[in-house]
C-alpha cells in the first residue's frame, strides 16, 4: 500500500502563486458544474458554460454562494476540507439545509485544452466520527470516440486507487493509496508526483482560480514595501503590483494607466512610492496640480477600475478569473468598456461575473453567456441559462436588451 504524504503547507502555498501562460489553444475551461447540498445551491447543474460568463438574480439567489463553490474548492486544495469549511461556520452551516442526504457534492467537467477530453471530477464531503472527511473523491474520461468513460483515480474515505501516466487508459495498473488526512485532497497530494500528469493538470488549474472581492479601504492601507506579481482577492497589494508592473512590464502599466485616465477625467499619473518605515504608498496625480495625492483620497469607483484594469491585464493571467458585482461604485457608462475588456480577456483565460445592473447586462449579447439564479418555493436555487426561458425567446431573438429584459421582469427562469 503506498502513503500519499501531504507536502508542508509553505511549500503547497508557493505553488498557489504559480500560474502558467496560455495559448487560446490550451486554454484550461470549465464546461460544466453541479453542486447539491451546498447551502442554497440544493441542487443545480450548469452545462455548455461559455469562457465569459454572467450571472444574474436578485439579492439572496445563490449568485455569491456559486462563486463560494468555487472558492470553497480552492481552499480545500490550498489547506484541506476541514479548515475550508471551518471558514464558513463548519460543515452544518455549509450542508443544504432540511437535506436528506448529508453530503456535499460539486462536479466539474473541464478540458485542459481545446481539442482534449473532457475530465469530470467529482468530490463529496460528509461526516465521520464528527469530523468533515472527504468521502469521494474521482476523476474520470474516455480515451477516444468508442468506450464508456472510466474513473483513473477513485478514493473513498480516504483510500483509493490511481491510474499513472501521461494518457491513463482503462486496462493499465491501478496503484493503491491511503491517504493520511481523510480530509485533504487526493488531488492535492497525489497531484504533486511527476508520474501523474493528469492529476497534476488539474490541481495546477485549480491554483489558477481567483476570486477578486476587491475592497477599496484595503487597497487605501500603506502596504509593504516590495513588489508583488499579483493582485490579492481583497487589493490591499495594488501599490506592490504597481511597482511591480513598473519594475517588469513598464509597457503594461502604461497601457493600464492610459486606459485609466481615458476613463478617470483629468488623471495623469499613478505610481507607488517607499515611505519612511519602508512601506509603499499609492499616489495618484490629477494633471491640473504639480503634487500627487494618496491613494486614501481617491474615489471608490478610481481604485476599483484600477484594479479591474490590472487583473484584465495581467501578463500571467488566472486560468479562471471570478468578479463579483463590479458594477459597485462605476459610474454605469464605464460598464459598457469593463464589459469589452472582460470579453478579450476570455479570449485567453475563463472569466466569471455576477451582477445586478441591467447596465451591465445590456452588454451581453449572446444570451448562451447569461445564467439567470432565483429561489424556488421550497427556498432553493434554480439557474437557468437565459437562452432557455421560454417566454423570453422571442424577445432576445428580436435583440431586445437582455438588461432591459431582466428590469421589465421577462427573464424568469425554470432548473435548467
Amino acid at each position: 500500500m503506498r502513503y500519499a504524504v501531504p507536502l508542508p503547507l509553505s511549500i503547497v502555498n508557493n505553488y498557489s502563486s504559480t500560474r502558467v501562460i496560455l495559448s487560446d489553444d490550451v486554454m484550461a475551461r470549465i464546461e460544466e458544474i453541479s453542486v447539491k447540498n451546498y447551502r442554497v445551491l440544493q441542487n443545480i447543474t450548469l452545462k455548455d458554460i461559455k469562457p465569459f460568463s454572467v450571472f444574474l438574480g436578485p439579492n439572496g439567489s445563490g449568485k455569491t454562494t456559486f462563486f463560494d463553490v468555487i472558492g470553497f474548492l480552492s481552499d480545500c486544495l490550498t489547506t484541506n476540507v476541514r479548515k475550508a469549511l471551518e471558514k464558513r461556520g463548519r460543515f452544518q452551516e455549509v450542508i443544504s439545509r432540511d437535506c436528506e442526504n448529508q453530503e456535499i457534492e460539486i462536479v466539474i467537467k473541464y478540458r485542459e485544452a481545446k481539442d482534449s477530453p473532457k475530465i469530470t471530477y467529482t468530490v463529496a464531503i460528509a461526516v465521520q466520527n464528527g469530523a468533515p472527511i472527504v468521502s469521494r473523491e474521482a476523476l474520470k474520461w474516455k480515451r477516444g470516440s468508442h468506450g464508456k468513460p472510466f474513473d483513473f483515480l477513485k478514493f473513498e474515505n480516504g483510500k483509493g486507487e490511481v491510474i499513472s501516466g501521461e494518457n491513463p487508459e482503462i486496462n493499465d495498473s491501478r496503484i493503491p493509496y491511503q491517504m493520511d488526512d481523510p480530509s485533504s485532497l487526493a488531488i492535492k497530494t497525489i497531484g504533486q508526483l511527476s508520474d501523474n500528469p493528469r492529476i497534476a493538470s488539474l490541481r495546477r488549474f485549480i491554483e489558477g482560480w481567483f476570486l477578486s472581492y476587491f475592497i477599496p479601504d484595503q487597497a487605501r492601507q500603506l502596504a509593504t514595501s516590495g513588489a508583488m506579481e499579483h493582485l490579492s482577492r481583497e487589493g490591499d497589494n495594488i501599490a506592490n503590483v504597481v511597482q511591480y508592473l513598473a519594475d517588469e512590464h513598464q509597457e503594461t502599466l502604461s497601457k493600464i494607466l492610459k486606459l485609466l485616465a481615458s476613463r478617470v477625467p483629468q488623471l495623469e499619473k499613478v505610481e507607488s512610492e517607499p515611505t519612511i518605515d519602508g512601506r509603499l504608498a499609492l499616489l495618484f496625480k490629477d494633471a491640473p496640480f504639480t503634487k500627487p495625492f494618496l491613494a486614501r483620497f481617491s474615489s471608490d469607483g478610481t481604485l476599483k477600475l484600477l484594479a479591474y484594469l490590472i487583473l484584465l491585464n495581467d501578463p500571467n493571467p488566472p486560468q479562471l478569473l471570478c468578479i463579483e458585482e463590479p458594477e459597485n461604485g462605476l459610474h454605469h457608462k464605464l460598464l459598457d468598456s469593463l464589459s469589452e475588456e472582460l470579453k478579450a480577456y476570455s479570449q485567453r483565460a475563463q472569466v466569471f461575473v455576477s451582477t445586478h445592473s441591467p447596465f451591465f447586462v445590456n452588454t451581453i449579447k449572446d444570451a448562451k453567456q447569461l445564467w439567470i439564479f432565483q429561489r424556488d418555493d421550497n427556498g432553493y436555487a434554480t439557474v437557468t441559462r437565459a437562452d432557455q426561458i421560454p417566454n423570453a425567446k422571442h424577445f432576445i431573438e428580436s435583440e431586445a436588451g437582455l438588461g432591459d429584459l431582466w428590469s421589465e421582469g421577462y427573464l424568469r427562469g425554470l432548473p435548467y
